[in-house]
């Protein structure tokens, strides 16, 4: 049980630790707070097991517990596995259209996850000069400008005709992201790519299918690897969130 209450107690720390440098990259989500909560969990858990507390529950009880905790984590590594298979997509050339899905846009431009987002677009682009490209997102009140705008700067300072991307300034968030676009694309079997970091593809993708997308494909944009498990855990919630609301099918 000293091993076991050790490893719960590193866990807490680290995760700890975890959530103060995300809350610190002030990225304009609470998701860091969900570490905290995580922290809180671990640290208990070694109390309990430190003490002797949980060895003097009913075993029973500690049974339901094991297979309810073993459900949970089955789920969790399915769809975090299901995320990661989209990891690397790449959409086919020549589509009607490339969607950036918006994230947030700082003073000094796109974010490094925006960015990351544009660089990818911006290269397809480049290489499929027949494309056109819609950028989404509206104004967060800790935003300058709208997503959409501060992408479509973006793009055009790097040397994209301005007619090639189009604004859609009003979605808060991926559902909308997505729906919008697709009103705003000419004809209903225009092809489209969906562009957006690895570890928000899969969402982004299964959503479009729910939304009217058809045969709807995906252009896998980087991540930094340091944020990475917040994205990952993250994405599960919002995958469950959109599940539960059919917003997306799986």
């Amino acid at each position: 049980m000293r091993l076991l209450s050790g490893i719960l107690l590193v866990c807490g720390i680290m995760s700890f630790l975890y959530g103060i440098m995300i809350w610190m990259i002030q990225s304009g989500s609470m998701f860091f707070a969900a570490w905290f909560l995580l922290a809180g969990v671990f640290l208990l858990a070694a109390v309990g097991s430190h003490t002797g507390l949980v060895m003097s529950v009913p075993v029973w009880v500690r049974a339901v517990l094991l297979v309810m905790l073993a459900f949970v984590i089955a789920v969790f590594v399915l769809v975090e596995v299901r995320i990661a298979s989209c990891f690397s997509m790449q959409a086919e050339p020549g589509m009607d259209y490339i969607v950036v899905l918006g994230a947030q846009v700082k003073e000094d431009g796109p974010s490094v996850v925006l960015k990351y987002r544009l660089d990818a677009a911006y290269d397809y682009l480049t290489e499929n000069p027949g494309t056109k490209c819609i950028v989404t997102g509206s104004q967060g009140t800790n935003e300058p400008v709208t997503e959409a705008f501060g992408m479509q700067q973006y793009l055009v300072s790097r040397g994209i005709d301005a007619s090639r991307v189009i604004l859609e300034e009003r979605a808060e968030n991926t559902v909308q992201n997505l729906v919008y676009s697709r009103e705003l694309m000419e004809g209903e079997d225009a092809s489209a790519a969906i562009v957006t970091n690895n570890f928000h593809l899969f969402r982004a993708l299964h959503i479009a299918a729910a939304h009217g997308y058809g045969d709807v494909q995906g252009i896998s944009a980087y991540s930094t690897a340091l944020y990475l498990p917040n994205n990952m855990v993250r994405e599960f919630f919002g995958v469950a969130k959109d599940l539960l609301k059919g917003d997306l099918v799986w």
